[in-house]
């Protein structure tokens, strides 16, 4: 199966409804990444079918989940999932941060190239990073355990927001090593076209 054709079948598999070219700005956005991934090494995964199911699928699965519109992307790396999000909710605001200019000036690249004007790329440690205006969504792929993701991003999350943690087995140390104030509101199994293992995305809550 091609990838046009496997990211196809996921989208529909998963029940995604995507604005018109979203498709074709993915699998630009995948071509993109394997041509930067062979020198700045972004990703393990260099299979193209692969990327389809681990990268871009894996990140779609959890679009429904992202209802607000300000949303971060923490240790973003690559750009998952905030540049699928992006891609494929362009009502969103997705600031994507990472503290390695390799990866961000990567992600400046996918930005122009895309034409995602609906993307902002930020250098930097999360914890020192300091906007004007909060988000409503703070989410990480691969950022770090459960204590410091909350515990580093905290000052960034609006009154009422949440976090959503993409997490494969279910994280049953880190959610006991939680800090005091944050509390696990929800946990969404996610069935990802393409993988047989399985995923949680988990939200978390400030205690009030």
């Amino acid at each position: 199966m091609t990838p046009q054709a496997q990211l196809a079948a996921g989208i529909a598999a998963l029940g995604l409804a995507l604005p018109a070219g979203a498709q074709a700005r993915l699998l630009a956005y995948l071509a993109l990444l394997d041509k930067w991934n062979r020198v700045y090494n972004l990703t393990a995964v260099r299979d193209a079918g692969r990327m389809v199911s681990h990268h871009l699928l894996d990140s779609l699965a959890a679009v429904p989940f992202f209802t607000r519109e300000q949303v971060l992307d923490v240790g973003s790396g690559g750009g998952l999932p905030g540049i699928p999000l992006a891609i494929v909710r362009p009502e969103l605001r997705v600031t994507l941060i990472d503290s390695i200019a390799k990866k961000t000036a990567f992600l400046l690249q996918a930005k122009a190239e895309l034409g995602l004007a609906n993307v902002q790329v930020i250098t930097g440690r999360v914890e020192d990073f300091r906007p004007a205006a909060g988000f409503d969504v703070i989410t990480s792929r691969a950022f770090s355990d459960l204590n410091a993701f909350v515990t580093l991003t905290r000052h960034l999350l609006n009154p009422g927001g949440c976090w959503l943690a993409m997490k494969g087995l279910y994280p049953h140390e880190e959610i006991a090593g939680l800090p005091s104030g944050v509390r696990v509101s929800a946990d969404h199994v996610l069935a990802v076209p393409g993988l047989d293992v399985t995923r949680h995305l988990i939200v978390l809550e400030p205690v009030e």
